[in-house]
């Protein structure tokens, strides 16, 4: 993974219509992007399809980035995560109850996510969310990891859609507190 000042690079490099650097920009991002899509969408085809209008929209809209409003990867993960979160609501939803296990809380100290190199801004999330009760962490990681609407959280949790939007917006509340500025 190249840091945020070359992928900064990159992007204004790719602004400028700089197809090498492009070319850069997608090896370097295209398993984060990827991970995130199929996540969402739990369909290699799909994720693909997302892959390919995310970095249509990232050629097109390069010069736009705002490295002050966000980081580089942070930019392209929102791009990926609205793609594939729209791409999901057209499809047929799966019901909650085939829903894969995998969304259920694992125990963060094991599996892919921890890893030396990962940033020290994951590092202060996961941090963040582990201070969250139990179902609260739950409620966010199936609305922003899993692309869960708020009626189907409310069916899950069984409590009413206003309820689920008010936990989770609590629950952001406090994830953007503990982060601080």
């Amino acid at each position: 993974m190249l840091t945020t000042p070359e992928l900064v690079w990159l992007l204004a490099a790719v602004a400028k219509g700089d197809q090498a650097a492009f070319e850069r920009l997608y090896q370097a991002t295209r398993a984060k992007l990827y991970g995130t899509a199929i996540r969402i969408l739990r369909r290699a085809d799909l994720a693909n399809e997302v892959l390919q209008e995310v970095y249509l929209r990232v050629w097109n809209s390069a010069g736009r980035f705002d490295p002050a409003a966000a980081s580089p990867i942070t930019w392209m993960v929102v791009i990926a995560r609205t793609h594939a979160l729209d791409l999901a609501r057209k499809k047929v939803e799966m019901p909650i109850e085939e829903e894969p296990e995998v969304m259920e809380v694992a125990d963060e100290s094991h599996g892919p996510v921890v890893k030396p190199e990962m940033s020290e801004e994951l590092k202060r999330l996961l941090a963040c969310m582990g201070r969250l009760e139990e179902d609260r962490r739950r409620l966010v990681l199936l609305a922003y990891y899993g692309g869960w609407s708020c009626e189907q959280l409310a069916t899950k949790f069984e409590k009413p859609v206003n309820i689920i939007n008010t936990w989770l917006r609590g629950a952001l509340v406090d994830i953007r507190e503990c982060l601080g500025p």
